[in-house]
């Protein structure tokens, strides 16, 4: 058992959101005014992530007297406390290489594929003054907003934290206004040509015909 601490990298800190958040600029290139309103609250979530994995562990810190309770063996000081399913589920072996983990990865370069592969459709469609509704768009209506969501799920299950456990619904609830609004602007500018995509499309999860999205603006 070591005693020596795995926080306090502020440097890491910096350099990890930047990178995090350089990657995902690459792919998202937000244009208008909500789209970087949209892609400030990822990078926060970002930030808010990277400052408790490697700067000040908040949620460790909070959660110290129940961990040592239950947990007496554990080092909250160490990198390896951090992932805490790995912790709760009592898991055995290097946590980089549980469950949790690996799929952690998966949602996240899946996300990352995503919003690189929506956007490259939409940039399209709007230099056409088309309505996008191939490759990613032939899926779900809209793609962009679940790469985001995927991503930060993808992080939740590797490091879960109590800011970005809070944070998560959160962002989630206002992808979705986010997405009504357009539709309703969509709906404006492609009339029932958008309106037929949205019968036959559904809003985020695929082969799910929800019409959650569609019931006009609230």
């Amino acid at each position: 058992m070591t005693h020596e601490s795995a926080y306090g990298l502020w440097g890491l800190v910096i350099i990890n959101s930047l990178v995090f958040i350089i990657f995902a600029f690459s792919f998202a290139k937000p244009q208008t005014t909500r789209d970087w309103r949209n892609f400030g609250m990822f990078s926060a979530f970002i930030v808010a992530l990277f400052t408790e994995m490697y700067g000040f562990p908040l949620t460790i810190y909070l959660l110290s007297g129940w961990l040592a309770k239950n947990y007496p063996q554990l080092d909250a000081l160490s990198h390896e406390s951090g992932h805490l399913w790995h912790t709760l589920f009592r898991m055995e072996g290097n946590p980089h290489f549980d469950f949790f983990h690996i799929l952690s990865n998966v949602l996240i370069f899946g996300g990352f594929w995503l919003l690189s592969a929506a956007w490259n459709v939409l940039y399209a469609a709007q230099r056409n003054g088309a309505l996008a509704s191939t490759g990613p768009y032939a899926h779900v209506r809209h793609p962009q907003y679940l790469a985001f969501i995927l991503i930060m799920l993808g992080f939740l299950l590797q490091w879960p934290t109590l800011p970005t456990l809070i944070m998560f619904p959160i962002l989630v609830y206002v992808y979705i206004r986010l997405a009504r609004r357009e539709e309703q602007e969509a709906l404006v500018q492609f009339g029932e040509v958008y309106a037929r995509y949205m019968r036959r499309t559904p809003a985020f999860i695929p082969l799910i015909r929800s019409e959650v999205l569609s019931e006009g603006p609230s």
